[in-house]
């Protein structure tokens, strides 16, 4: 799935014991969640239901409510469905990962989209504090999500058109971004989310 190691290496940075692990011991015994992601959508999906863990995570997040971290792909699996290979997702959250619109953005706007980019709050949400409106993270990404409820998104960021570049949902909180790759700032964001409370 990617960058396992460099969100472990982060988190035991600032003092947090991460375990990377298929086991479903560990997502048992554990009180965060987070899944990361490079790739495919649809592979990422088949990784899921390979490793026999879609059981023991959709029962630790919907029914314990435990709170869970989706980080760029991490995030879009939370959709319900992607174009992205044309499969069904975790569905935690009301939403369609979909391609970005070329017809929709500027010449100068290439895909896949990356490189730094600003996010822009909307409402208050405890994930972005100390994080300065217009602060910007490091992005890579073809694929975005749409979501079917407004109220799921806590942040936007403009490629050529707005989409959503944090989404959360009770104890699901996804990014699009790379908060591993975007410094001091990245680490807020986690901070933030290994802060909030759960169940």
């Amino acid at each position: 799935m990617g960058n396992l190691r460099s969100i472990q290496h982060k988190l035991e940075g600032i003092g947090v014991k991460a375990v990377v692990s298929r086991d479903a011991g560990d997502v048992e015994s554990a009180d965060r969640l987070i899944l990361p992601g490079v790739g495919h959508f649809a592979h990422g999906m088949e990784n899921l239901r390979q490793s026999g863990l879609l059981d023991v995570l959709n029962h630790r997040v919907l029914q314990d409510k435990i709170p869970v971290l989706g980080i760029c792909l991490g995030m879009q699996l939370f959709s319900g469905w992607s174009e992205e290979g044309e499969v069904k997702g975790l569905g935690w959250i009301e939403a369609t990962t979909r391609r970005f619109e070329k017809s929709r953005m500027f010449v100068s706007c290439r895909i896949p989209h990356v490189g730094w980019n600003g996010i822009k709050a909307v409402g208050e949400n405890g994930l972005l504090d100390g994080v300065a409106d217009g602060q910007e993270f490091y992005f890579t990404h073809s694929y975005h999500v749409c979501c079917d409820n407004a109220a799921n998104v806590v942040a936007t960021t403009n490629y050529g058109y707005d989409f959503v570049s944090i989404v959360r949902r009770e104890n699901i909180v996804g990014v699009q971004f790379h908060p591993e790759k975007s410094h001091e700032e990245g680490m807020i964001i986690v901070k933030n989310f290994l802060n909030q409370r759960g169940r």
